[in-house]
């Protein structure tokens, strides 16, 4: 981070990558057919493509660069609410008065739409729910809303982060289970564990659960109201479109987390104790041009170091402190779209990942079945 502060434009300029989405999903409800087909092919196989020719990027940024220098960083992730925001409306808008779509013509366009609310809005709510701004906290709760998964912010904020890779955290997937079981469980148990552990922290300080601090009215109140304003402004069909996409970007989500930290288990020191969460419980992806897209998403153990360090800042670790994956996360989650695929190439990989680190356990099946004991204390 070098720029000076009256020129960072262009340091920020490759995370902009994402608002090309905003006029790609405009031609899709222009053209009708199957332009829908951009959107998908933008987010995960042009960039995809791109990493194949940039290649990895080793360069760690300067962790003590003033908030000055990051503006516009941060003004992407600022301005991303509104935009995807209006897109949806637009395209609701087009499910209740266009007549140029067919119903499949609609159902792609709400695909492409769950793409770009799942792949971006959802990866720009998780930086902004990490920051102290009370503004960006809420920006990160209307897009979490917009897809109806605001319980997302309790799960993650007082459970994930503190009890990754134990089997406290539903989202640290297990060593061989697939994508689909792994959905399915996130799915039920996800909603309640939120709940359990907001409660619980309400609870702490001699609170009971439907205080008024528990965030769990304003989930209730944003979501009622987004799909207050789907029907209103598309109707039953647009409700239900509404709907579809939000499934599609929640599935963005949870494909994301299952690669996040397959496999990979803090070892347990008896009586529900667990070692700290280090870099080695990340899965890490150096690739440049998905980085760009995913605001540093890939560089996973760094923001488990230090969770409240802004996107550009975050550090990336050798092979030696943590593990790496072979692509970027959006090529790991078409992988892991294919069980057997991923399988074959992921669990040799966790394999001499626990060689590595851990060559004194012998025994992992409780790790691998998630039947270790709780951690002590934990919400």
């Amino acid at each position: 981070m070098s720029e000076s502060p009256r020129s960072p434009i262009p340091a920020a300029a490759p995370f902009w990558l994402s608002v090309a989405l905003v006029p790609l999903m405009a031609l899709a409800a222009w053209r009708g057919g199957a332009w829908w087909l951009i959107v998908p092919a933008y987010a995960w196989y042009l960039t995809t493509a791109l990493d194949g020719v940039l290649g990895l990027n080793p360069d760690n940024p300067d962790p003590d660069t003033g908030a000055e220098q990051l503006y516009w960083h941060r003004a992407v992730t600022l301005i991303w609410f509104p935009l995807q925001a209006a897109t949806l409306a637009c395209c609701l808008w087009l499910a209740g008065h266009g007549t140029h779509l067919s119903g499949w013509e609609l159902l792609g366009l709400f695909f492409a739409q769950g793409v770009m609310s799942g792949s971006v809005g959802i990866v720009y709510a998780h930086e902004l729910l990490h920051q102290k701004s009370r503004a960006e906290r809420w920006l990160g709760d209307l897009l979490l809303a917009s897809v109806l998964y605001s319980h997302f912010r309790t799960e993650h904020l007082l459970v994930h982060h503190s009890w990754v890779s134990t089997p406290r955290d539903a989202v640290s997937a297990r060593y061989n289970e697939g994508f689909y079981r792994f959905f399915g469980r996130v799915l039920t148990h996800g909603p309640a564990s939120a709940w359990r552990a907001e409660t619980r922290f309400l609870a702490r300080a001699g609170r009971g659960p439907l205080d008024r601090r528990n965030p769990f009215w304003r989930y209730g109140a944003l979501q009622a109201g987004m799909l207050a304003g789907a029907l209103a402004l598309g109707g039953w069909a647009g409700l239900g479109l509404f709907l579809f996409q939000a499934f599609i970007a929640v599935w963005q989500l949870e494909l994301t987390n299952y690669v996040e930290h397959y496999g990979l288990s803090r070892k347990h020191l008896g009586e529900g104790r667990y070692e700290p969460v280090r870099p080695r419980h990340s899965w890490n992806a150096g690739h440049t041009a998905t980085n760009w897209l995913l605001i540093n998403l890939q560089r996973h153990s760094d923001h488990h170091t230090r969770p409240d360090r802004r996107f550009p800042l975050l550090q990336t670790y050798s092979e030696d402190e943590a593990p790496q994956l072979p692509l970027g996360y959006p090529a790991m989650t078409m992988l892991a779209m294919v069980p057997p695929l991923w399988r074959r190439r992921m669990n040799p990989r966790v394999r001499a990942w626990r060689r590595r680190f851990y060559p004194e356990i012998e025994d992992w099946s409780g790790y691998n079945r998630g039947t270790l004991p709780l951690p002590r204390n934990a919400l």
